[in-house]
Order: structure tokens, then sequence, then C-alpha cells
């Protein structure tokens, strides 16, 4: 069985590549260059030349601020790309992995979202999001549609990394506590999405380490384990002018994975830990 991943250069991707071997695939991951999803000559090129049984897509436009003016670019990565990707699997039969995100809910609830909900993205990036899944359902019966929430993972954008840096040269730091999710560390969800695709069990997931939190309790749990001996203090997102606005309560609801894989993805708190030790 071989995956064909597209983004091969991102944490997520990086990670796939290096879980799917231990899992009995065989792996390819083009350069950017070589595998440009938004290029749909391209697409079709590089998936009727490898002949994958499953594709992972892992390209995607994720800096959530920029896709405020840089809107087509970010609707041609994340819409059109994975239209020309499902395309390309329908003709070369391959199954299509593409992972979405919690910000195509609007984030005024105080309780998860399940599948079942409606999203109402309120930025571009969600908007962006939310183009590629109604896409990908148009076009391909055979794939998994996987939403997840501020990923981390091995790279220098991941986000403890990025407050460990900023630990480093400030003695206080504000960071938001008005917007909730789940972090999801990539080495779990590589994981569990080997394991999805083993069930042949098509269709919509959320999936996220479990349990939630605030950035400002992820950033309080990262440099307490680190023992930083500056000062913490809280923030509304209101304080930081950022061209896009921030879902408020965007955490998943993981049903059913439990009842699909057996078990949930484990804590945030657990997953954040084992991070910070391999990144000692």
């Amino acid at each position: 069985m071989k995956i064909l991943v597209s983004g091969s250069g991102g944490q997520l991707a990086r990670e796939i590549i290096k879980t799917a071997p231990s899992h009995g695939y065989e792996v390819e991951a083009p350069a950017k260059d070589a595998f440009n999803v938004t290029d749909f000559r391209a697409v079709f090129d590089v998936i009727s030349d490898s002949r994958p049984d499953i594709v992972i897509n892992c390209a995607a436009f994720n800096d959530v601020d920029r896709a405020e003016k840089n809107w087509e670019d970010a609707f041609m990565v994340n819409g059109i790309g994975v239209k020309n990707l499902a395309c390309a699997c329908r003709k070369y039969d391959a199954v299509l992995v593409h992972f979405s995100s919690d910000y195509v809910f609007c984030g005024d609830g105080r309780r998860p979202y399940t599948i079942a909900d409606r999203p109402e993205p309120i930025n571009r990036y969600g908007q962006s999001k939310l183009l590629g899944e109604e896409l990908l359902k148009n076009h391909l019966d055979r794939h998994y549609l996987i939403r997840t929430s501020w990923v981390f993972g091995e790279g220098k954008y991941s986000f403890p990394k990025k407050v460990l840096q900023w630990a480093s040269t400030n003695e206080m730091l504000r960071i938001v506590d008005d917007q909730i999710s789940s972090p999801t560390y990539t080495v779990d969800l590589a994981d569990a999405v080997m394991k999805l695709i083993r069930t042949e069990n098509f269709g919509l997931y959320h999936m996220t380490n479990s349990g939630h939190c605030s950035r400002y309790e992820w950033v309080a749990f990262i440099l307490e384990k680190t023992k930083w001996q500056g000062r913490l203090q809280p923030a509304k997102g209101e304080e930081f002018d950022t061209p896009a606005r921030r879902p408020g309560f965007s955490v998943l609801d993981n049903f059913p994975i439990a009842e699909t894989l057996g078990s949930f993805l484990p804590s945030w708190q657990d997953a954040t830990d084992r991070f910070l030790r391999d990144e000692e």
C-alpha cells in the first residue's frame, strides 16, 4: 500500500512521513514545486505517475491573518487545491485524506462542536477551509475529512516553540485567555490517521488531543514545565490588533473517534509534556 503526501515540508506532513512506514505503508512525498496542489495538470501528472492507494493532503495556507488580504491565495490552496486532488483521486481510484480546521466554526457557543453542527466561519481562512470541505465532498466519495485544531509538532512554526522563544527574551508575556480549543500533537494525530485509514470507514471526523484549554492556560502549562521565572499576564483577543477575528470557543467534539478506533487521543497536557521532553 502506497501513500502519497502533499505539503511535505509542513510539521504534520513530516510526522506522517515518519509514522507511515511503521504501519506498513510505502511513502512518497514530492517537494512542493513538483507537487503544487493548485496546479491542476501537475496534480494529475504526479498522481498518474505515482498511482498511490492513498493521498494525504497536508498542503495548506495556514497564515490566518495573511489570508484576510491574500484571500485568493488561501482559497486556491485550501479550496481549489483540494478539488484538484479529489478529481485526480477519483480518476486514479485513490482515497484522499484531507485536514480541515476548527476555524470553520464561529466559536460563539460554549459546548464542543460536533460533526453535525453547521459551519459558520468568521474569517477568510475559515471560509477557505470550508470551501475545501465542500469541494471534497462534491467530487470524491472515498475520502476522510478530518477537522483538527491548534496543531503543534516538530518545526520552527510550532506554537510551543514560539512560546519558548518569547520567554527566552521577555520577562513578561501577555497571552489571550478568551480563545479556547484543543492543542493537537502531530505525533498523536499522525498515528490516529494511520489507524483510521485502515478502517475504510470514510467520512467526516473531528480529531484532536483530549480536553481543551485557553491559549493562556496552554502557555502557563508550557512555562511551568520549563521553570520560567517571568510574569504571565492574561489578555483579551480584542486587545491585539490582528487582521483576522478568531473564534472564542472552537473546541471539537471527537465523536465518533473512540467508537471507530477504540480510544481517544491522549490529553493535550500529556501531548505537550511529551513534546517538551523531545525538545530537550
